[in-house]
């Protein structure tokens, strides 16, 4: 992992493309800007989790298709 220091309102870039900001340090919180393309998702962790989650749940929910046993 690599660990950077900010202090308020300096970026880092990540691959050419997508710029994080420190907007705000308030306390023990700080609040990041994140610019990054259209096709890029940016997620909190606990709502990335969240979504993989459900998508777990959903592909485990559809019955495979396999084949009828006998029929090869």
């Amino acid at each position: 992992m690599l660990v950077l220091s900010r202090k308020k309102n300096e970026s880092i870039i990540i691959n050419d493309h997508i710029t994080v900001t420190v907007v705000e340090i308030r306390g023990d919180k700080v609040r990041l800007g994140i610019d990054a393309p259209k096709d890029v998702t940016v997620h909190r962790r606990e709502v990335y989790e969240a979504i993989q989650n459900q998508s777990k749940l959903h592909e485990e929910s559809i019955p495979s298709a396999s084949p009828e046993p006998g029929l090869s």
